[in-house]
């Protein structure tokens, strides 16, 4: 009896607490938007909590209960805000600075299992002997059909010096091969670039990481060196989820004039009302020196094809409509992902942050992208028969609780017309049926039918045209802005937001895509 009287009594001062931290809350809140927390609510929610921790079949941790009630409310506003706790927060800086823990390989989903796109040069997995086309069937002695891809490789992540012993299915081994690596700290690549024929260059940005701008600066400079008589070149953002800003600003501005504006924010923040420029400040806000400064002269002027397609997105748009916008470049491909908004991160502890979504993003000529896209130039399917399972890849447009146009809350018609698309392409059976069997594209090979179709239009050679009508362009029903722009002060993860105050003031006028880009780990 004791023993309950005294639980009763610690619930209710909870409450107590509770209802006294409302009270500062409200006059917060009152501060900042000119009324009240709802203290009826809070009182429910402190009501909800209490009954868990007494009639609850069994006993749940404190922090989980308060931690996934947060995880919950920021979920709640829209696809891209959530809360990230210690391991997600750790992940995400991994991203961002373009490293982590693990054995280095490029995977992507094949029948259930994982198959290798690339060993990354001088890994543990390239060291140990891992090939490209080799298929993942264990990790640990544990069969992994059935886990989804994201699954797969947080087990093969881990600890720097742990070992995980990974089981490979090889063409011509009649037997399974078991590799076990130590794992290490990874840096990835995300430019890739080449000559692919004499006079045409290749640009791949997989993702907008910190070191892109530098990486993509240095690789050019190798291409120039290499044919310094280059006459079109091919900026790759296909299946590019984005990333942070100023690695977009800086890609915009290696091929832009001097201080263009290359993207415009507004939110109801003053800080999130900001006009970005392709200057310094803007794409490397830490360096020392420009990383842009010496590149080549012709870069400026050299004819450009951007590759994308539905799973360019976010930073990938910033620079897609940037080059649209200023006539620089022909965007080819198919009709981008529609992420037209900013995520900033605020922590929240030395290990724990809100990823929250502050602000829309306007293309320089302040046309709106979210839940749009951007639409190519030329519409040029992923390969010579269609556009197979690409056009059936979810956009921004159909995730719930996705931010809406502000110009066009509703955007019915951009809805509908890809819905039409989605029919259309639902409706042929044979056309789904080969995509399914087809290998994935390999993009910059031979057998990439998107990059030999620019280079067609670079030579002034026919380009085969896609049957399929796009959606409606972005900015042909309103205007509105955004994209993932971790401002990271007081933490300085994502070095997405220069400090730097707008010159001008923006005229009010980014669930990922559902097949999976090869993923490295």
């Amino acid at each position: 009896m004791g023993n309950k009287v005294k639980s009763i009594g610690l619930i209710g001062l909870g409450m107590v607490a509770g209802v006294a931290v409302s009270l500062q809350f409200s006059a917060i809140a009152q501060k900042v938007t000119g009324s009240p927390l709802p203290l009826e609510e809070l009182r429910q929610l402190s009501d909800v909590f209490g009954l868990i921790k007494t009639d609850y079949v069994e006993n749940v941790d404190d922090k989980k209960l308060l931690s996934e009630a947060i995880s919950g409310m920021v979920s709640s506003l829209d696809p891209h805000s959530t809360y990230l706790d210690k391991k997600a927060f750790r992940e995400m800086r991994e991203t961002v600075a373009g490293k982590f823990v693990g054995i280095g390989v490029e995977v992507g989903m094949e029948d259930g299992y994982i198959r290798v796109v690339s060993p990354i040069e001088d890994t543990p997995a390239f060291k140990a002997g891992i090939k490209a086309g080799d298929l993942i069937t264990r990790i640990d002695g544990v069969l992994i059909k059935g886990n989804s891809l994201d699954e797969s490789v947080k087990k093969m992540r881990g600890e720097r010096h742990s070992k995980v012993s990974v089981t490979i299915s090889r063409k011509d081994e009649d037997k399974p091969l078991v590799f076990n690596i130590t794992r290490e700290e990874i840096r990835v690549q995300s430019v890739k670039a080449k000559i692919v024929e004499p006079g045409y260059a290749w640009v791949r940005i997989s993702q907008f990481q910190e070191p892109t701008v530098d990486d993509m600066a240095k690789k050019i400079t190798a291409l120039y060196a290499q044919d310094p008589h280059i006459k079109g070149l091919v900026l790759d953002l296909r299946n590019d989820p984005g990333g942070v800003v100023p690695g977009a600003i800086g890609v915009s501005a290696a091929f832009l004039p001097k201080d263009s504006v290359i993207v415009s924010t507004n939110g109801q923040l003053l800080s999130s009302k900001e006009t970005f420029y392709g200057r310094p400040e803007f794409y490397a806000p830490r360096a020392k020196v420009d990383p842009l400064a010496k590149l080549p002269a012709g870069l400026k002027d050299v004819p450009m094809v951007v590759l994308v397609n539905a799973g360019s997105a976010s930073a990938s748009e910033i620079v897609a409509g940037a080059l649209q916008d200023y006539k620089r470049a022909t965007i080819m491909g198919t009709q981008t992902f529609g992420k037209g908004s900013v995520q900033t991160l605020r922590q929240l502890t030395a290990d724990t942050a809100v990823k929250l979504t502050t602000a829309r993003y306007y293309t320089p000529q302040n046309r709106s992208i979210q839940a749009r896209g951007i639409v190519p130039d030329l519409m040029v399917d992923e390969t010579a028969d269609g556009d197979g399972l690409n056009r059936l890849r979810v956009r921004e447009s159909d995730l719930q609780k996705h931010l809406g146009n502000d110009k066009d809350p509703e955007d019915d018609a951009a809805k509908k017309a890809l819905a039409a698309q989605r029919d259309q392409l639902e409706d042929d059976q044979r056309l789904l049926a080969l995509a399914k069997k087809a290998k994935p594209v390999e993009f910059g090979t031979k057998e990439d039918f998107q990059l030999a179709q620019a280079i067609n239009h670079f030579k002034g050679l026919p380009v085969k045209l896609s049957k399929v009508e796009p959606g409606p362009a972005a900015g042909d029903i309103g205007e509105s802005k955004s994209d993932l722009k971790p401002e990271l002060k007081p933490v300085d993860i994502p070095a997405a937001k220069p400090e730097v105050k707008p010159e001008v003031k923006p005229k009010p006028a980014d669930k990922k895509p559902a097949l999976k880009q090869p993923v490295t780990q």
